[in-house]
């Protein structure tokens, strides 16, 4: 049984898995068997560390499977500040944004981008698809995720990247009554922006793996994928670990980290969301079967990833666009 929900949630460490078990265990009776008493029980007591041991012949059976495209967008950095540690990230709202490339072993030519948006307090995480990470594209896919959150955009971080760094996205976010505090991280300071570079590799590089995705047509099936499937499955079902404390001992840094919780479990604490968004995020998370999310993953997946091989399989020059 644990190792059905562990494969299923897409194989989490012990530290991840044992919160997660609790939000899996009814779906799973739904799918597969009922549990007795003391199996509940049981599950309910089990240990990190005594499910990483369980775990350890199945993780070596079923092993987990990057080129950075940044180009500088020097135009508005003076207009748009590093950030400075001075948001208020104990709320949500504040996110931090990165671009992945999906261009197997070379920057050449045209190709599809994948977006990852993450809020810094609650870990929630959107995901959206781009053709070669234009303007126009990015400020589109951004207005989705907006239109998508379960809160407010309040302050919106990236890296130096010209993909975000232009006078559309400028005006966007600056545009309204309330501006939404647009900042930047410091040039090649990828800790700046820890949050969204550990999303990376769950959104992005884990679902869509490293090989070329060079067809036009398949931004539309990655969109809906993460916006329909992978991000409910993510945000309301697996659990994420978030730093607590960091301190330096000696020479060597120690850090200690929250309970492993969910985007949707951080959301709910009293205070963080008005009655209305708790009632209609409620609403939502009771209608999801995050089996029935993993396998809706699976068949979304198989012909993006289909698409791929064939790219892969293809002679150098027999590239296409359509």
């Amino acid at each position: 049984m644990v190792r059905a929900i562990w494969l299923a949630a897409e194989q989490p460490c012990g530290k991840r898995l044992a919160p997660a078990l609790p939000l899996w265990l009814r779906h799973y009776e739904r799918h597969h068997d009922a549990l007795s008493a003391r199996q509940r029980q049981r599950l309910r007591e089990v240990s990190p560390a005594t499910l990483d041991r369980l775990l350890a012949p199945a993780r070596a059976q079923h092993p987990l499977r990057g080129r950075c495209g940044t180009k500088p967008g020097s135009l508005l950095k003076t207009e748009i500040p590093i950030r400075t540690g001075t948001w208020d990230v104990t709320r949500p709202g504040y996110l931090e944004a990165d671009s992945v490339a999906h261009c197997g072993a070379s920057l050449a030519g045209d190709f599809i981008w994948s977006l990852t948006y993450t809020d810094i307090a609650t870990q929630w995480t959107e995901g959206r698809a781009v053709w070669n990470k234009g303007a126009a594209g990015v400020l589109a896919a951004t207005g989705t995720v907006e239109a998508a959150l379960p809160f407010a955009l309040l302050g919106f971080d990236c890296d130096n990247g010209s993909e975000f760094l232009n006078h559309p996205l400028l005006a966007y976010l600056h545009g309204r009554k309330k501006p939404v505090a647009f900042t930047r991280s410091r040039p090649y300071h990828s800790d700046d922006n820890a949050h969204v570079e550990q999303k990376n590799w769950m959104w992005p590089r884990h679902l869509l793996g490293y090989g070329r995705l060079e067809v036009a047509a398949l931004v539309a099936p990655i969109c809906a994928l993460y916006q329909e499937a992978w991000g409910p499955l993510m945000n309301f079902f697996l659990p994420g670990l978030k730093l607590k404390t960091k301190w330096r001992e000696k020479s060597a840094w120690k850090k200690r980290y929250e309970p492993a919780r969910t985007a949707y479990q951080r959301l709910m604490e009293p205070g963080v969301l008005g009655r209305r968004a708790r009632r209609e995020l409620r609403e939502r998370y009771e209608s999801l079967d995050p089996f029935a999310l993993k396998a809706d993953v699976e068949r979304r997946l198989k012909p993006i990833l289909a698409e791929a091989a064939e790219i892969g399989r293809r002679p150098a020059g027999g590239c296409a666009s359509r």
